[in-house]
């Protein structure tokens, strides 16, 4: 995997983070709250992607990418499900 590739991947894993940090630093309660982890949950899940795709090279085959993606779709899924749930919202 050529060095550039893993730079991209690196940057945009950190611009997602920062965007993790930012979003769960806003004192949120009620729906604002659903949305910050809607939004919290959404940006792992684009991480996830990141890691699989670029890092573990499954870029190149397209079945381990759908299969992937849909594992974790249901994972956050079944997150933001029990996370409302549990706050009542």
């Amino acid at each position: 995997m050529p060095a550039r590739d893993l730079i991209e991947a690196w940057g945009s894993l950190v611009a997602l983070s920062i965007g993790t940090v930012l979003i769960a630093s806003v004192d949120a309660s009620g729906k604002r709250g659903t949305l910050a982890a809607a939004g919290v949950l959404t940006l792992a899940g684009i991480k996830a992607r990141v890691i699989l795709a670029r890092y573990l090279g499954l870029s190149g085959s397209r079945f381990w990418t759908r299969t992937f993606d849909l594992a974790i779709g249901i994972f956050l899924a079944l997150a933001f499900g029990l996370y409302t749930f549990g706050s009542g919202n």
